[in-house]
């Protein structure tokens, strides 16, 4: 309306004279162009557009205020991270999101692992539940999985409830039913499995993998260790995992026995800053390179402790109790035993069986350390239980070697 009386006055400047026809003309040209840009902007306060823009966010306001209240109530969130969850997930009424809460409660879940898993995946609560959800937890369920079990397992891995069950889930599970697992080890797997292992990319993965083991003879049960108690061994990228095998091989490992399972599960985890500082921490105790790598072969695991659990126990075997270090490499499982629970109390009744000259003859590490407690109690407490009365309590911790004026010193 502004630009066009501004037009009009152009029009009558127009017909007037003619001496002042083209000055006028440019000035009522820019006057009525200025009105014309400048129209849009007295009419933007009443625009539909901006009413619509207005209410819009209005309601967004509103649906957002809503999930906030919801999370908090039933969720257990607090005001602030239901209100950095209510970016990801809006909802304007409590239908759905009950309707997943009330679907996890009756399948097991507590409160805090349902807070879990919808902090890790709010959009969760927009799920349909029947048609979603509830296939997927009774496909869990019917493999073996269920109460405190299934909840775990999901809460630490929520993708069981995002994936699809027809393409990836029943897929997943065919695959490692088929290749070598029972039910209950793909339920160890899956339980294991920090990620999805059951995926298509997974799969393929898992089987260039398991082909190469193949390929070395590896025997099946020995490939079901491997992937039941360490799957993500086997979920390595094929150029890794390859090259941790040679690597295992080169520590002469023999692919036909399990300790190569065992050895090529220790290899994947540690770094090579990680092996050489506990080959360091076995030389200061005098293990050649030969023995330590020895020791690695026969018991894998001797290289994961701690350089503190390492000295603790060989100051004990060596200084307290006088063997040598090269005979603790030939043994090398009786590291991985319990200092306290295991080593302490078994020596302790062999310190007072030699100290009353009681033991005629020499016993290897294995039989005294490593043997179950039954055989240790048979042989060593129950034989001289009427010349040393006290060995039962002495090997139970309740009787101390200094009661008994008994000690460990250097040897």
């Amino acid at each position: 309306m502004v630009a066009n009386f501004c037009l009009g006055l152009l029009m009558n400047e127009y017909n007037s004279s003619y001496s002042y026809r083209s000055i006028n003309f440019v000035r009522g040209w820019r006057w009525a162009r200025y009105a014309a840009l400048c129209a849009p902007h007295f009419r933007r306060p009443f625009s539909s557009k901006t009413l619509l823009e207005s209410g819009k966010d209005k309601a967004e306001e509103q649906e957002r205020s809503f999930t906030v209240s919801y999370l908090v109530s039933s969720c257990g969130f607090s005001s602030e991270n239901a209100l950095s969850l209510s970016k990801k997930v809006n909802f304007e009424n409590p239908e759905r999101p009950d309707s997943v809460l009330d679907l996890l409660r009756e399948y097991g879940f507590a409160d805090s692992q349902i807070s879990k898993l919808v902090h890790k995946v709010p959009k969760l609560l927009l799920s349909d539940s029947k048609k979603r959800l509830l296939p997927k937890l009774e496909f869990l369920r019917s493999i073996g999985l269920s109460g405190e079990s299934l909840a775990h397992t999901i809460c630490t891995n929520p993708v069981f409830l995002t994936a699809s069950l027809e393409n990836t889930l029943i897929p997943g599970y065919n695959f490692f039913k088929r290749e070598l697992l029972s039910d209950e080890k793909i339920v160890n797997v899956i339980k294991r499995s920090l990620w999805g292992i059951l995926g298509n990319r997974a799969q393929s993965i898992v089987a260039q993998n398991l082909r190469v083991l193949r390929s070395l003879e590896v025997p099946q049960s020995s490939i079901s260790v491997l992937v039941s108690c360490h799957p993500g061994v086997v979920c390595q990228k094929p150029e890794v995992f390859n090259k941790d095998v040679e690597e295992v091989i080169r520590l002469g490992f023999n692919p036909m026995t399990l300790a190569f399972v065992n050895g090529l599960q220790v290899i994947s985890k540690m770094t090579k800053s990680t092996w050489e500082h506990k080959m360091e921490v076995y030389r200061r105790w005098g293990w050649t390179e030969d023995e330590i790598l020895l020791a690695f072969r026969k018991k894998p695991t001797c290289m994961y402790l701690s350089e503190k659990n390492i000295v603790s126990k060989m100051d004990f075997l060596v200084n307290k109790m006088g063997w040598q270090p090269a005979d603790l490499a030939r043994v090398p499982g009786v590291l991985t035993l319990s200092l306290e629970q295991r080593i302490i109390p078994r020596c302790s009744v062999i310190r007072v069986l030699m100290a009353k000259g009681l033991l005629k003859k020499k016993f290897t590490l294995s039989s005294l350390l490593v043997s179950v407690d039954s055989s240790f109690i048979s042989r060593f407490v129950v034989n001289y239980q009427e010349t040393v009365p006290q060995l039962l309590d002495i090997f139970q911790g309740k009787l101390s070697l200094q009661e008994l004026d008994f000690q460990f010193e250097e040897k």
